[in-house]
This record gives structure tokens, C-alpha cells and sequence, in this order.
């Protein structure tokens, strides 16, 4: 059985969607028949996820794979978040760590090392063949060092998987990519949370909420690498949209404060928000189930417009929830104006409104879109087809 190894620098459990995506991936690489390791940081982690003791219960995967451990050099927990020194951390943690993995890796024998990190990826090419070596790419980085350093790692390893076409062909074409070597995978679903789904009037009695509401969701961080997600736009859009109400599931409280703010500014009455929180991987589909219309309001910055597949998109199209998406390059291969969503222009607060007010009006464009959206995710999105298809690429540079 061929053996891969996942290593990555991610707190473990974390409630950020990389650890589900991770996790599911591993599971998914496992059961397409490898075996597979995932090695993980072992770091400070937040009183909340202190308190959960099994990964694999937590994310809902089998435990087809293993988990371990290693020390390094963790200080995030004294500074504040996107400081200058939670970056200095942030470099300490990933030195501090590829070292440990360095000492740990001549007596390591993989088929396959695939990581996300570019650092841990340029140090296993001095010790790994250059056959061996995947990297799953998720950033384009606009910095002088952060380019040459994915410069370097796409030159030393053998396959790349690009999350979206279009990091895909920007890697090629300014970072020597290899287009032999690299493929475009988009992120997907794990099947079995989506199969048996309660409908919208049983997932609100479960919650407690309002059976006649009219709900639009938002699910996952406010932020990613300190971006903001465009979530202040749906906020204003809402704002016009008389009778909806908003449901933010995840994010940060620092930031779901800041948008409680932006709500009362616009004179939205607080009954109308719905600041859910963090909740379990498993819940998610539950809060996907209870909205009329899901929410992507992504701006069109380079990285959201051609660089992120985001993990909610495909849960949403799971969900059979109808979609309103910010119209971006980056999944105009998955979805499809006013057949499975409805896609307008990022930061138009009036496009935004009209397209939520046209399907709060029409529960029938609601229901074929959302019914389209899951027929598409089921066939040609799952973890499952993504793992199987990632392998067969790089046995290519194994063989």
C-alpha cells in the first residue's frame, strides 16, 4: 500500500475551515487506498478547542489515518492577532517546526509528502525526492519574498494542486510551474454530512428559530489572512431588503462585534441579526438547512477573484439552499447564473439587495436553483472524486 504523509502546520482541532478541509482530505486519500499520516504542530490551541479530545469525532471522519504530533515553538498567544509580532511568531512557529520535521525526516519513508506550506516543502526537497513532493497551493503572494519562495517550491517538487484554474495558470505562467505537473482542484464536500438532511421547518425547530422568517446565511470566518469577505455588503444589502434577516455562523467574536456595530449604524433592528458563532463541523449542515438563500459576498480582490474555492461554496450547493455569489473568476467553472445561483457584481450593495429581494420573493427559484446547485456538488464535488483524481496525478511523478 503506498504510504503519504500530510504535514502541515495547522492547531489541531482548529475552527478555521482548513483544519474540515484537511482532515476530509486525509480521510478521502485514505479510503481511495493509501495510508496515510497526518503530521500536525503540536501548539497552543484556544480554550475551546482545548476542550475537544478527539479530532476525528470532531470533524465527523473515519479513522482510517493517523495523527502525530511535533514539538515546536509556539508564541502566537502572546500577541495580538495581524501584529507585527503574531508574524514573528508566525516565522518562529514554521522554522521552529521544519526543523523538528527535518531531524524527523531521513527516518521517514513516504511515497508521498504533500503539504500547503511552502516552507516545510522548500526544506523536504533537500532530503526528498523531487518525485515525491506535492504541493496543494491555496495563495498567490503578492510580497518579493513570498513569491520566490513559491517559486522555489513549485521549481523542487513534482506535482502541484492548484485550488482554482486560475492559480493554476498563474503558476505556470510567473511562478515556472510545470503545466505537465500541475493540475487545478477545486475544494468539495464530504458526502455522507449532506445525504440525509432535515427540510427548512424541522432544521428550525431544532434551532429555535422562527418558522416564518425570511433567512439569508452566512457561513465561516468574517476574514481570511486578515481580508475582510465582503460580509459588511451583504450587511448594507439587507439593510434594503425589508423583512430578511442575517445569520452569521463562525467567525471571530472581535469581528462579529465590529459587524453588530455596522448593523445598528444602519438602524437595523437587533432582532434582525443573528450572531450564532463557532459551532461543531457536524452542525453546519443543520444551520445550512434552516436559511432560504446563502450567502458568498467575496470582493474582488486577487485573491478571493482568482485564487479561493471556498469550502462554504460547496456546502451551500450541498445544502440545496439557494446561492447569491459575488460574480468572481474563481468559481465561474462551478457555478452558473440562474441555474444554480444567482451571481452579481462583488460590492454592488443594490445587486446584492435586488437579487436577495427576487428570490425572497420567488420560493420556486429558490428551490430549482438550490436543487440544481446539489445535483452538481454530489456528482463532480465530493472529497471522494477530488482525492481520487489528486492520486492518479501524482502517481504520475511517484511511478
Amino acid at each position: 500500500m503506498p504510504k503519504l504523509h500530510y504535514i502541515s502546520l495547522m492547531r489541531l482541532p482548529t475552527e478555521r475551515a482548513h483544519g474540515l478541509q484537511i482532515m476530509q482530505n486525509c480521510e478521502a486519500f485514505a479510503a481511495a487506498g493509501y495510508d496515510v499520516t497526518l503530521w500536525v504542530s503540536r501548539r497552543w490551541n484556544t480554550p475551546q478547542m482545548r476542550r475537544i479530545t478527539d479530532p476525528y469525532a470532531y470533524y465527523g471522519v473515519q479513522r482510517n489515518f493517523r495523527i502525530r504530533r511535533l514539538l515546536c515553538l509556539d508564541l502566537f498567544p502572546l500577541f495580538p492577532a495581524e501584529s507585527a509580532g503574531a508574524r514573528f511568531a508566525f516565522y518562529l512557529l514554521a522554522l521552529s517546526y521544519a526543523l523538528v520535521m527535518l531531524f524527523a525526516l531521513p527516518f521517514i519513508h513516504a511515497d508521498v509528502f504533500y503539504s500547503r506550506d511552502e516552507l516545510l516543502l522548500v526544506l523536504l526537497s533537500w532530503l526528498k525526492p523531487k518525485r515525491s513532493l506535492a504541493y496543494e497551493a491555496h495563495l498567490f503572494p503578492s510580497s518579493r519574498r513570498g513569491a520566490a519562495l513559491q517559486r522555489a517550491v513549485c521549481r523542487g517538487v513534482g506535482s502541484v494542486i492548484a485550488i482554482t484554474p486560475q492559480l493554476r495558470d498563474d503558476l505556470v505562467e510567473m511562478r515556472d510551474a510545470d503545466a505537465r505537473r500541475i493540475i487545478a482542484a477545486h475544494d468539495g464536500i464530504r458526502r455522507a454530512r449532506f445525504e440525509t438532511l432535515p427540510d427548512t421547518f424541522e432544521a428550525r425547530r431544532r434551532l429555535g428559530w422562527d418558522d416564518d422568517a425570511f433567512l439569508v446565511g452566512y457561513v465561516g470566518s468574517l476574514k481570511m489572512i486578515g481580508l475582510d469577505k465582503g460580509v459588511g455588503t451583504l450587511l448594507a444589502a439587507i439593510a434594503n431588503v425589508e423583512g430578511a434577516q442575517l445569520a452569521l455562523v463562525g467567525g471571530q467574536s472581535v469581528d462579529a462585534r465590529a459587524l453588530k456595530r455596522q448593523w445598528i449604524e444602519l438602524g437595523l433592528p437587533e432582532d434582525r441579526l443573528i450572531p450564532v458563532g463557532h459551532v461543531p463541523p457536524g452542525d453546519v449542515p443543520l444551520y445550512l438547512r434552516a436559511f432560504d438563500v446563502c450567502a458568498m459576498p467575496h470582493p474582488a480582490t486577487a485573491q478571493f477573484a482568482r485564487y479561493t474555492s471556498p469550502l462554504k461554496l460547496f456546502e451551500y450547493m450541498a445544502s440545496a439552499c439557494a446561492i447569491v455569489a459575488s460574480d468572481l473568476p474563481g468559481w465561474s467553472d462551478v457555478l452558473q447564473n440562474g441555474e444554480t445561483a444567482l451571481l452579481v457584481p462583488p460590492d454592488n450593495v443594490g445587486a446584492w439587495s435586488a437579487a436577495i429581494h427576487a428570490l425572497q420573493r420567488d420560493s420556486e427559484l429558490r428551490r430549482k436553483l438550490g436543487a440544481k446547485a446539489r445535483e452538481q456538488v454530489m456528482a463532480n464535488y465530493t472529497w471522494t472524486v477530488r482525492a481520487k483524481r489528486i492520486l492518479a496525478h501524482l502517481e504520475v511523478g511517484v511511478a
